[in-house]
């Protein structure tokens, strides 16, 4: 049965947003000054986009949040195996506004960079091997 073109295109939409971000995460960690704060925030992006990309195709509305737990529940909600990531991206939700306002917080580590970088990976390659090719046909 054929997927609705509309969903296609949403859900490709929001995947080339999630690899954009991802895109900027290497880039800022690849400067001869690596940018860690931005970094954080564009792993928190890729995670959020790729989840609304799965609920996108799955005809599932949902709100407008940076809550990872929030929209990684719904999406084991469809899917089970994707319950693991509940977890795994918690405690990035916080960096989409963490660095970008001045703050308490401490510096960001390098190894709180590479937890970060691998949840937001993790996420984005879960969220694409769970939805069909056409979908990856329609990102282009």
């Amino acid at each position: 049965m054929p997927v609705d073109a509309v969903l296609l295109r949403n859900t490709a939409a929001w995947l080339r947003k999630a690899r954009q971000d991802m895109d900027r995460v290497e880039r800022c960690l690849a400067a001869e000054s690596p940018d860690v704060e931005d970094a954080l925030f564009h792993c928190q992006q890729t995670a959020e986009k790729a989840l609304k990309a799965f609920l996108t195709f799955h005809d599932q509305p949902f709100r407008k949040t940076h809550d990872l737990a929030s929209l990684a529940r719904q999406c084991a909600d469809i899917d089970s195996a994707l319950a693991p990531l509940v977890d795994r991206l918690d405690h990035l939700s916080e960096y989409a506004w963490a660095y970008r306002y001045p703050s308490r917080l401490a510096e960001p580590t390098q190894v709180e960079m590479q937890e970060a970088r691998g949840a937001a990976q993790a996420a984005l390659e879960q969220i694409f091997r769970r939805l069909p090719e056409a979908v990856q046909a329609a990102m282009g």
